[in-house]
């Protein structure tokens, strides 16, 4: 695929996601072969509120699919710092699946609720 249909697919996913969710931080993830990374991003101001990623935080002899559990844990804790606990999950042009399902079930699992 090439990179207008992953525009287009982005667009499209975002634009369904912000008619539902008008109270709500938006968690964006991006993911490359090797690093991971997410912010959690405040749509009315356009700021970004929280980030982690992989290329700051990573401990060198971590496998792939251990990556996203650790991002996880670290955006949790920094969210729930600042006491954000409703966000919505914008995956972009990712599937649900792998990395990215792994991601939000940890982000579940330590107290965000989307």
């Amino acid at each position: 695929m090439n990179k207008k249909n992953y525009l287009k697919r982005t667009q499209r996913i975002r634009k369904k996601l912000k008619k539902y969710n008008n109270d709500r931080f938006r968690i964006s993830i991006y993911k490359s072969s090797r690093n991971l990374s997410a912010q959690i991003i405040d749509d009315k101001n356009n700021k970004t509120l929280i980030s982690a990623s992989s290329l700051q935080d990573k401990d060198t002899k971590m496998k792939k699919s251990e990556l996203p559990i650790y991002i996880a844990e670290i955006l949790a804790k920094r969210a729930l710092d600042k006491k954000i606990t409703k966000v919505y999950f914008d995956r972009g042009r990712y599937k649900y699946h792998g990395r990215i399902k792994i991601f939000a079930d940890t982000l579940r699992k330590n107290g965000l609720n989307f």
